[in-house]
């Protein structure tokens, strides 16, 4: 929720009464995950229809929905096709889209840019102004190792720099990206390479808000004027940084507590 060039965020379904009137409302869905078939959730077509309902519920219409990532686990066409028809029973203007891994490490993103490029540059980066907040929309997925870290790349930098060159330092700025633009745990790749330069880029607004997925778990930060927002999946659920011996479904999850830790709260 937006109030006066300040972004507050809460999760689905807690009690209209701590939601403060805003601007104007949008949400974040992540990691959807769609065609992944295993332990702790067969049915992950069902947990995302889930999600599309409780963003319908809500009291206040969101304005618009970002999704930051993994849409699909192998990117296969019949993958995205499903994707976009639970997403469009979502009762918002508009979604905007940027890639997971998983959506582009079967062909470098070529089925993901056919769907979502349009308007976009280079590997699928954007950015547009919506009731006076620029949002930009960050790719950290190309090139990705199994355990590294994200990268944004030089081309995506000066690209940043120039997005942003025209805005007063008073305009608040929402960034959404897939992995983490802090470092949460480097070992399992949980962060990104040169984030930190793109945040300098942004260091002169008084409002930045990062919205990112992966992890598949909620964690937020603050440093100085800008706030990092993580998102639960509404796939499967990862364990904490370090609390196992690599990142990965956690496979143990009861089934009766499953809902509970996906991003339908």
């Amino acid at each position: 929720t937006l109030s006066g060039g300040v972004l507050t965020s809460r999760l689905l379904g807690a009690a209209a009464a701590e939601a403060a009137t805003g601007d104007f409302t949008f949400v974040q869905i992540s990691d959807s995950h769609i065609g992944f078939t295993k332990e702790p959730n067969k049915d992950v077509v069902g947990t995302l229809k889930i999600a599309v309902d409780k963003i319908n519920a809500l009291r206040d219409a969101p304005a618009f929905l970002l999704h930051t990532g993994d849409l699909t686990h192998l990117s296969k066409p019949e993958e995205f096709d499903t994707v976009a028809e639970v997403l469009k029973a979502a009762k918002v203007e508009k979604s905007f889209f940027v890639p997971g891994e998983h959506d582009v490490f079967t062909d470098d993103g070529k089925r993901y840019l056919e769907r979502y490029g349009k308007g976009t540059q280079g590997t699928g980066w954007h950015s547009f102004d919506y009731n006076g907040v620029h949002f930009i929309g960050l790719v950290n997925v190309l090139n990705l190792k199994a355990g590294g870290l994200g990268v944004l790349g030089q081309e995506q930098l000066d690209w940043l720099k120039k997005d942003v060159a025209g805005l007063g330092a008073s305009t608040p700025v929402v960034v959404f990206a897939h992995v983490p633009l802090w470092t949460v745990y480097e070992k399992w790749g949980w962060g990104t390479s040169d984030a930190e330069q793109a945040l300098a880029l942004l260091k002169r607004f008084g409002s930045v808000t990062v919205l990112n997925g992966h992890i598949h778990q909620v964690l937020q930060k603050v440093e100085g004027a800008v706030t990092f927002h993580t998102a639960c999946s509404t796939a499967f659920p990862q364990p904490a940084p370090g609390k196992a011996e690599s990142p990965g479904p956690v496979k143990n999850t009861p089934a009766e507590k499953l809902r509970s830790v996906l991003g339908l709260s």
